[in-house]
């Protein structure tokens, strides 16, 4: 019987770690998303500039007793294109939609909406990226669903396609609304 030399097994030990990792990964309750240290908790401080000619948001619209979502979004981020005209339709729906423009040039950032609509109940111009990072994100583009009170009740990293909307986004919405 062969002997296993030690430069077979370290690959064959690497490679059991990945699938012990992967199906870690597969367990957890839905595996595409992040964790979020804020949810059930009170929405972390609004810490935006102005953006010219919009309206702008403070801590008080989060907690206006109406249920909104809060989308940090980048001229330069190509799923933010791939999610805009779903703000825009979810909008038009009547679900204010706040706008957190992450690290963006104010020129780009209204070439942007002048390209593709504003979607934007009120925007603010996060361009030190500090208000990203206390309310934990990742990256952009990010959607946050925020209830009448102000508290975080699920965080969304990537672009809102139709599928999000219509499996999370709607049924929470329509929960919060019921609740009401």
């Amino acid at each position: 019987m062969a002997r296993l030399s030690p430069m077979m097994i370290i690959p064959l030990a690497i490679f059991a770690g990945f699938v012990g990792l992967a199906l870690v990964g597969m367990m957890r309750e839905d595996p595409e998303a992040l964790p979020s240290a804020r949810l059930n908790q009170p929405a972390p401080a609004v810490q935006v500039e102005a953006m010219q000619g919009e309206p702008g948001f403070t801590d008080a619209d989060l907690r206006d007793g109406q249920v909104k979502l809060v989308n940090f979004w980048a001229s330069w981020c190509a799923p933010c294109r791939v999610e805009h005209p779903n703000l825009t339709a979810l909008a038009q729906e009547g679900i204010p939609v706040l706008g957190v423009n992450y690290k963006d040039k104010p020129e780009n950032a209204r070439a942007f909406l002048d390209e593709l609509g504003n979607p934007y109940a009120a925007l603010g111009a996060d361009r030190s990226g500090r208000m990203a990072l206390d309310w934990g994100v990742y990256g952009v583009p990010e959607t946050y669903v925020i209830g009448a009170d102000g508290t975080v009740l699920m965080r969304f990293a990537g672009p809102v396609t139709q599928r999000v909307i219509d499996e999370k986004f709607r049924p929470l919405l329509e929960r919060q609304t019921a609740a009401d």
